[in-house]
């Protein structure tokens, strides 16, 4: 049969043809790309993930989405193997914690040095000065691209023996701590005996009496429940700082067009800027709820805190020139306002 007898049809045949090969290129480009993070959505840096999710698919009307897989789904629970399963293409991307990206970064541990950074206002200085610039630089010399910052805060400590207000206190108490060989030397200096184990085993371990306490931030505490496992003390002594940090893998970085490495990172930023707000907000909240069960809360004075810093010394001492001098030098800098 001819068809040029029945335009109508023909029309109408190259229509279907167009929106098939419409709905085909449309599925081609839409790209999912794998988010992975330590903790849910129950606590603020899941949400940091979600909310980078969720303004990713909104502002790239679906053609690129992230798929967040929380509690370390894609390392197997092992926190401190996410930056290296990213780097190697295993993780397109994530929304990680430096202090289980430092074994691969030892710069990261700038942040965990112990008393080093005193308040918010010192953390916001590095984050955003030159320090936060060589920070950002040396995670992207190891394949990951490094986007915006996040928070997971100050980490606090807690026990079930009894208040701790000075470092003789923590003799001899088992503290769980990550995979990280600084909070190893750090609860060492302090005469505690330090003992590591991935976030999944921890709470089993406080359970049982295996360990005696852990250091983590107010948000975990509280939204975790660890005062539920026998943590009824718990000592606010801001001794570092736990800043998150949305990344990606850079062979897929590479892939994606500049259009939507602006919207990927425009929209890191603002999640980072909407949690770090939230989790700073929510704080005073959750001290008071933590207190209303029963929680001791212990606050140094300056003496106090004094002897903490002065029983640590020596961590600084060993762990700044694997840090990096001049990484530290900037940071105080930053902190100076200089």
């Amino acid at each position: 049969m001819n068809s040029s007898r029945h335009p109508t049809r023909l029309a109408a045949m190259a229509g279907v043809a167009a929106v098939s090969l419409s709905l085909s290129v449309s599925a081609v480009q839409a790209r999912e790309l794998s988010v992975s993070t330590v903790l849910s959505d129950a606590f603020p840096w899941g949400q940091a993930a979600e909310k980078w999710a969720e303004l990713v698919a909104e502002r790239s009307d679906g053609e690129l989405t992230l798929r967040v897989y929380p509690n370390s789904q894609l390392v197997n629970g092992d926190q401190t193997r996410e930056f290296s399963a990213m780097r190697s293409g295993l993780i397109d991307a994530a929304v990680g914690s430096t202090i289980n990206w430092s074994p691969q970064v030892p710069e990261l541990n700038l942040f965990s040095l112990p008393f080093f950074m005193a308040d918010l206002d010192a953390v916001d200085a590095v984050t955003g000065g030159a320090a936060g610039e060589m920070v950002f630089s040396a995670i992207e010399s190891r394949g990951v691209v490094p986007l915006a910052w996040g928070e997971n805060g100050f980490r606090q400590l807690s026990n079930s023996r009894g208040p701790i207000d000075e470092p003789g206190d923590l003799d001899g108490l088992k503290i769980r701590v990550v995979g990280s060989p600084l909070f190893q030397d750090t609860f060492s200096a302090l005469g505690a005996n330090p003992t590591q184990m991935s976030w999944a085993d921890a709470k089993p371990a406080l359970t049982t009496g295996a360990v005696d306490g852990q250091e983590n931030p107010l948000s975990v505490f509280d939204v975790a429940r660890i005062d539920q496992v026998g943590q009824e003390h718990l000592t606010l002594w801001n001794y570092m700082n736990d800043p998150l940090v949305f990344a990606v893998n850079q062979q897929v970085w590479d892939s994606l067009s500049e259009e939507e490495r602006t919207l990927l990172r425009d929209a890191a930023e603002e999640a980072g800027a909407w949690e770090i707000a939230m989790t700073r907000e929510e704080e005073p909240e959750r001290l008071v709820a933590i207190q209303e069960r029963g929680v001791t809360v212990t606050e140094l004075d300056e003496a106090q805190h004094q002897a903490f810093v002065e029983a640590t010394e020596s961590v600084h001492d060993e762990w700044v020139p694997k840090i990096g001098s001049e990484l530290v030098e900037a940071a105080r800098a930053d902190m100076q306002g200089e």
